[in-house]
C-alpha cells in the first residue's frame, strides 16, 4: 500500500523512525518518504546511513511539531502520517510539565489539523501503556493525544477524507529511555550492582521491529478510530537485570517519580469497547457521530474478525499470559 506513495514520519530520526525508514525502503518503493525532525543532528546522521544520493525518494525536513505552519509545508501531497514525534522521559516529565505539554498534546493537535488541511489519507500516531489509567504527567499527555486523535475522526466531515487512528504498545528493546540502556552502562563502568526501583516490577516488552512491523499492519487495519494494542509479553526486571548480568548484585532504590509498578494497555475501564483479535486487541472510539456510515470495529480491512472481551478484561503487565524466561530475554536482547 505504501508503492508510489508520500509519507512523512514526525520524529523520524529516533530509534523508531530509523528501522520504519529502512523497513519502508526495503519493502516498498515510496514516491517520497520525508524524516521529520528538530535535531538536525541526527538528520545529518541519518543522511549518512541513508543518503539521498542512493535512496532518491528520501527527504529531510527540519521542524517541530510544536509549529503547525511548518507541518502544513511538510505534508504537502502526503498520503499517509507515522507521528512518532514525544517527550518521552518520565521523571523530565515530571520536572518540565508544560513542555512535555507543548510537545505531546500541543504536537498532536498540530499533527492533527495539518493533516485536515492537507488531505492527508491516514495518520497513525504512536501511543504508549502509560496512556492507560496514567499516573505521571508523561502518560496524561499521551492519554491527551490518544483523545484528540481519536476524536478527530469525528470532526473531519462525512466524507471522511482523512482518517486517524492510534498504536499502543509497551517497553521497546533497547530503545532511548527504557531500562536496557541504563543496565549497559553499569556493565561497561563496571558495577557489580544494578539499581532496581522494586523487584516485583514488570514491563511489556516488544523489539522494535515487532513494533515497526505492527505499525505497518495497522495501516492495512485501520478504519479511523480504533486504538490498536499488540499481544505481547511482559517481563520482570529482576529477570532483566539477570539476564544482562548474572553475577551483579541487584539495589533495590524505590519508585522513582511517576512511576508503576506494573503497566496496563488495556483498562477494565474500556472493557465495553475493547475487541480481541488473533494478535492484537482493539478499543473502540467511545462516541460515533457517523449513524449514515457506522463502522464495524470487530471486522477490518482485512477481513480479520475480533470479539468483545469477557466482562472483567485489563490487560497489564503482570497478569499477562506470555512471560519471557531469562533465556528468552538473552535474546532479545543480542
Amino acid at each position: 500500500m505504501f508503492n508510489n506513495k508520500n509519507i512523512l514520519i514526525t520524529g523520524g530520526t529516533g530509534s523508531f523512525g530509523n528501522l520504519f525508514v529502512e523497513t519502508v525502503l526495503k519493502k516498498f518503493k515510496p514516491k517520497k518518504l520525508i524524516i521529520f525532525s528538530r535535531d538536525e543532528l541526527k538528520q545529518s546522521v541519518m543522511n549518512q546511513k541513508f543518503p539521498k544520493e542512493k535512496y532518491k525518494c528520501i527527504r529531510y525536513f527540519i521542524g517541530d511539531v510544536r509549529d503547525q505552519t511548518r507541518l502544513e509545508l511538510a505534508m504537502q501531497d502526503v498520503d499517509y502520517v507515522v507521528h512518532a514525534a514525544a517527550l518521552k522521559q518520565v521523571v523530565a516529565a515530571e520536572y518540565n510539565p508544560m513542555e512535555c505539554v507543548k510537545t505531546n498534546i500541543g504536537g498532536a493537535e498540530n499533527v492533527v489539523k495539518a493533516a485536515m488541511e492537507t488531505n492527508v489519507s491516514k495518520v497513525i500516531a504512536l501511543s504508549t501503556d502509560k496512556a492507560s489509567d496514567p499516573i505521571n504527567l508523561y502518560g496524561a499527555t499521551k492519554l491527551t493525544s490518544d483523545k484528540i486523535f481519536v476524536s478527530s475522526n469525528n470532526i473531519v466531515g462525512e466524507k471522511r477524507k482523512t482518517k486517524f487512528s492510534v498504536v499502543r504498545y509497551g517497553n521497546v528493546v533497547g530503545s532511548r529511555g527504557s531500562v536496557v540502556p541504563v543496565f549497559k552502562h553499569f556493565i561497561d563502568k563496571g558495577k557489580n550492582e544494578l539499581p532496581i526501583t522494586d523487584e516485583k516490577m514488570t514491563r511489556f516488552w516488544i523489539t522494535l521491529k515487532q513494533a515497526v512491523d505492527f505499525v505497518l499492519k495497522s495501516f492495512e487495519r485501520m478504519q479511523g478510530g480504533e486504538i490498536f494494542v499488540p499481544k505481547i509479553p511482559s517481563i520482570r526486571v529482576v529477570d532483566l537485570a539477570r539476564a544482562m548480568a548474572p553475577k551483579s548484585k541487584i539495589k533495590i532504590i524505590g519508585i522513582r517519580p511517576g512511576e508503576k509498578l506494573h503497566e496496563k494497555m488495556c483498562s477494565i475501564h474500556e472493557v465495553n469497547l475493547t475487541l480481541e483479535f488473533k494478535d492484537h486487541y482493539l478499543i473502540q472510539p467511545s462516541i460515533n457521530f457517523y449513524d449514515k456510515d457506522e463502522i464495524d470495529y470487530s471486522k477490518n480491512n482485512l477481513k480479520e474478525v475480533g470479539k468483545l472481551v469477557q466482562e472483567g478484561f485489563e490487560y497489564r503487565s503482570d497478569n499477562n499470559k506470555h512471560f519471557l524466561s531469562i533465556e528468552e530475554i538473552k535474546k532479545l536482547n543480542k
